[in-house]
């Protein structure tokens, strides 16, 4: 099942008091990009982040899910609809974020 632009559109004004918020189409999903970097995506209307350390020490609850077959598990964000929440957790995770490979 592909993720609705109706989500996204949520996601993206949760997220609305970040800088350099931007995403891109992949296959019927999103990848979340936060000043350059991978956050994570929106897959099947859910908001999977990297499962950082950082991530997983701010968030309360911690529940790994896939955000597609064969790929490598993701944290969860249940808390979608506390903006500070969302907020919070990507500043948390942006240093620990590996920065973007340039392509040659």
């Amino acid at each position: 099942m592909a993720s609705s632009k109706k989500y996204l559109q949520f996601i993206l004004e949760q997220l609305s008091e970040l800088e350099e918020i931007t995403y891109r189409a992949m296959m019927g999903e999103f990848i979340i990009y936060y000043r350059g970097k991978i956050v994570g995506g929106i897959y099947d209307d859910r908001l999977l982040v990297k499962p950082i350390k950082s991530a997983i020490s701010y968030m309360s609850t911690v529940s790994y899910e896939l955000p597609y077959e064969g790929a490598k598990e993701m944290l969860l964000v249940d808390e979608v609809d506390n903006k500070e929440f969302l907020t919070g957790l990507f500043n948390a995770m942006y240093e620990e974020l590996p920065k973007q490979k340039r392509k040659k």
